[in-house]
């Protein structure tokens, strides 16, 4: 787990920002290896991590001096944008290991990232009385055959007003910024799916977090390299006009 927060203040008036990373790396601790011997492409996969996700949340850090923790453990270790209980918590080899072994797996990478990001998130909201929450993702262009037919995806919950409004902002400048990038909201996944973003839904009001997943195609990630970086400007320009033109500190509670 990385935590990075800046000396430098936000905006005054504006909401806190706080970035996310939950599938960072591929990187399995020595203690664990064992388990993945025979799965080592796997873990170079997309279901190994995201690729490009941590490049673009230190990005979004750096430009909005916001907090960020990521994780660069392996999703297949385990997966911090998923619950307790969920099947895709752990890959089938830790599934099956001994219970001390997953519980050990939870205490040092789990619980920690969960609370650190809590912390933050409400840290913000204390401070500022609202709280935009970045969690930064990516996805393989295709997917059990199907191609996925966007460049950038904006996941939130269709029922919280303040995520609807940001979002809509978000992708209409997006679409100003760079009119050839296929933008698509809650897509390839709902929003509402089970993830931390969710999770937080649960624990903090409407009108003090606004919790979004920015999904990115890994087919733009892995072009050539002044590409992926005009890309990371693009969703940084195009967050900063939204974010703007929104009064995104007010958002939740006028919509």
């Amino acid at each position: 787990m990385t935590v990075d927060v800046s000396t430098q203040s936000q905006r005054a008036g504006s909401p806190g920002l706080v970035v996310t990373c939950e599938h960072g790396g591929n990187r399995i601790p020595a203690a664990y290896r064992d388990y993945f011997r025979a799965h080592e492409a796997l873990l170079d996969s997309h279901r190994g991590y995201d690729q490009g996700a941590l490049e673009m949340a230190r990005a979004l850090a750096r430009a909005f001096q916001a907090p960020r923790v990521s994780a660069t453990v392996s999703r297949l270790l385990v997966d911090l944008n998923r619950s307790i209980g969920h099947r895709q918590l752990h890959f089938e080899t830790i599934h099956q290991a001994p219970a001390p072994v997953r519980q050990d797996i939870l205490e040092q990478y789990y619980t920690p990232f969960r609370a650190e990001a809590e912390r933050l998130i409400r840290g913000a909201i204390a401070e500022r009385g609202q709280v935009v929450h970045l969690s930064s993702h990516s996805f393989a262009p295709e997917l059990h055959g199907d191609v996925r037919k966007a460049d950038v995806g904006l996941l939130y919950d269709p029922a919280r007003p303040g995520e609807v409004a940001l979002c809509e902002r978000w992708k209409a400048a997006l679409k100003t910024c760079a009119p050839d990038l296929t933008v698509r909201r809650n897509y390839p996944y709902e929003g509402r799916n089970d993830g931390l973003t969710s999770w937080l839904r649960k624990c903090l009001l409407p009108d003090a977090y606004i919790g979004i997943e920015i999904e990115l195609n890994q087919r733009l990630v892995a072009g050539p390299a002044p590409s992926w970086k005009r890309l990371r400007d693009v969703i940084i320009r195009s967050l900063r006009i939204a974010l703007a033109d929104g009064d995104a500190c007010n958002v939740a509670r006028r919509d």
